[in-house]
């Protein structure tokens, strides 16, 4: 599978927002019982990488150019994240935040399941990116990957007008809160899960009625994922056997979608592309949330295979 050259633009997937610090706490189960305290004998590790990052990481571990934009503080969370980066020869462009690196404990249970406190102080509401980098990055790029974090919202219209083809990642949506709104109905492709979804079909074709996109995915971890293509068709995606244990679900929808867009670039249907996300995303359930780790073009297209 060759990916396009993209014309001469030299950024294959710009990705937007999403860049911070998580501590990972493993706890006996979820939700938690209350009590004075716990002892944590697995221990309690904080290390860069919330959803841009990790969707950032998959890309560029399949080979895609990548560029990730973002606001960081000047703080120990912000260098994290900054060597991450670098560790993975991902570019970076690093507004400054006063204030703060965004930040998230993540309570982890034995099953792999997630539990996330987002802290909202390391944001504010009129957090932007400058115009001129935003535009200039958004020209070089073939695609833009947009996370639902601060400023992010007010980028759309600049990527719109430069022509690049968009995803973005509504998390937990429950289709109501008007936070997601921009998001959903801007974006070419749009991926959310059914978390807290009363009516998931219901809710991707309010999305594809409301907005432009040619690709909505819902996914339901163990049960799969549902896709909904232009064309009105509705089609569940099975899930794939994870190839080890499940240890934590963290990163797994990150994964998906870095996969289904590296399926895209790559002149895949939707139909294929969601099968690589379900690849990746399973891979992913076995990569401990204390570790940054990613599929290799190789590895994904031959487990995609079988």
């Amino acid at each position: 599978m060759d990916v396009d050259t993209g014309g001469g633009r030299g950024i294959d997937v710009l990705v937007l927002g999403g860049a911070g610090v998580d501590t990972v706490v493993y706890v006996p189960e979820l939700p938690l019982p209350y009590a004075d305290s716990y002892l944590i004998d697995r221990g309690i590790r904080t290390r860069a990488g919330q959803t841009g990052d990790f969707v950032a990481l998959g890309l560029a571990a399949l080979g895609l150019r990548t560029h990730h934009l973002d606001l960081l503080g000047d703080d120990p969370e912000g260098d994290l994240v900054r060597a991450l980066h670098e560790r993975h020869g991902i570019a970076l462009t690093a507004v400054p935040q006063p204030a703060g690196t965004k930040r998230a404990v993540n309570l982890v249970s034995p099953d792999g399941r997630r539990l996330s406190l987002y802290d909202t102080s390391r944001g504010r509401p009129d957090d932007r990116f400058p115009p001129d980098t935003l535009r200039d990055l958004a020209a070089a790029s073939r695609h833009a990957h947009v996370a639902i974090t601060p400023g992010c919202a007010d980028a759309l219209p600049v990527l719109r007008a430069a022509g690049v083809r968009i995803s973005t990642d509504l998390h937990d949506w429950d289709g109501a809160n008007p936070h997601h709104e921009p998001f959903a109905f801007t974006a070419d492709v749009v991926f959310l899960s059914a978390a807290a979804l009363t009516d998931p079909e219901a809710t991707m074709r309010r999305i594809a009625g409301h907005g432009r996109a040619e690709a909505v995915v819902v996914t339901a971890g163990a049960e799969g994922a549902h896709l909904l293509t232009a064309d009105g068709e509705l089609t569940h995606i099975p899930a794939v056997a994870p190839p080890g244990p499940v240890v934590d679900s963290n990163g797994a929808g990150d994964a998906f979608a870095a996969a289904f867009v590296f399926g895209l670039l790559s002149g895949e249907p939707p139909h294929r592309c969601a099968r690589l996300g379900a690849v990746a995303g399973a891979y992913a359930c076995t990569v401990p949330a204390t570790e940054s780790a990613a599929l290799s073009r190789d590895a994904l297209l031959t487990a995609a295979h079988h």
